[in-house]
């Protein structure tokens, strides 16, 4: 069945979806992303060393910040009364990696994967911004959605490739 892309009218300007007859549901969507760096970065970031400040820290608020302001930097995005928004991060040393994990949710008449995926995206930066002075090599990616879950389309959970 072929999905019908509805960020766009019969004419094939860009709108804004209505969403004025859709159900309020439970919404919620996690993403995670990566950030790849040195060893002297990742070492500065779990000791808590990096002469700008507490990384981690700062990361998670720009991310919740991000995730709120979404509908300001993704054109077609509801502004929404967000319930929850939280960035965990999972530092993996065998990698030189750190994860940042973004959760947003709420009650309403649609989803809240952008505003995950944004959060995610924004934290990331914010680690690169606050460690570029020790090397600019770091690399951002992998960044997607994990699940998200409410609405008609239900319920949704990245399968990991084997």
């Amino acid at each position: 069945m072929e999905q019908k892309l509805n960020h766009f009218d019969e004419k094939g300007n860009a709108v804004m979806v209505d969403v004025t007859d859709k159900a309020e549901t439970e919404r919620r969507a996690v993403a995670r992303g990566t950030i790849h760096v040195t060893r002297e970065i990742f070492d500065a970031i779990a000791s808590g060393t990096v002469r700008k400040g507490d990384v981690l820290g700062t990361a998670r608020i720009a991310g919740i910040l991000a995730a709120k302001q979404t509908p300001h930097l993704i054109p077609m995005c509801h502004p929404l009364l967000l319930t929850k928004a939280a960035v965990d991060f999972e530092l993996h040393e065998d990698t030189l990696s750190v994860d940042a994990v973004c959760t947003v949710k709420l009650k309403g008449q649609t989803g809240v994967e952008m505003e995950a995926l944004t959060g995610v995206s924004v934290a990331l930066l914010t680690i690169y911004d606050m460690c570029k002075a020790l090397s600019k090599t770091m690399e951002i990616g992998e960044i997607h959605l994990e699940m998200k879950s409410g609405g008609k389309s239900g319920t949704y959970v990245r399968k990991e490739e084997v």
